[in-house]
């Protein structure tokens, strides 16, 4: 297992983006996947660029719905981790178990319907080509 970097140990450049995520999540809790990265900091500091303005900044997809679909391509990836950690980040946002049910039915049938279409090599209706 990757060593974790705790804050108490972390260099200037690591706290710098831990205190980042402490302040942008509104909680002093540091996870274990942003300890776990930290081994790299140049992976730590762009990784948590990228989430951070993918899943904080403003735009017309509300923040419980960026965690739903995160939660599905996870699943979808078989992250266990991410299901976890963005199942929490939901259930804080609103989610509950009977919408986690529904998307994990939606997740669960779009991939087969996928993996169906991949298979018969359906071609594209004209209509739905923008």
């Amino acid at each position: 297992m990757t060593k974790l970097i705790e804050y108490e140990e972390a260099s200037d450049e690591i706290r710098a983006v831990y205190d980042d995520i402490r302040v942008t999540r509104q909680n002093d809790y540091i996870n274990n996947f942003w300890k776990a990265i930290a081994n790299h900091p140049p992976t730590l500091q762009r990784t948590w660029q990228a989430v951070k303005e993918v899943m904080t900044s403003p735009g017309e997809i509300d923040p419980l719905m960026r965690e739903l679909i995160y939660i599905a391509v996870s699943a979808t990836n078989g992250c266990e981790y991410c299901i976890a950690s963005h199942t929490a980040g939901a259930r804080v946002k609103g989610m509950n178990d009977t919408m986690f049910g529904e998307l994990m039915a939606i997740a669960a049938t779009a991939n087969m319907t996928n993996r169906l279409a991949n298979g018969y090599q359906i071609p594209v209706d004209e209509r739905f080509k923008t």
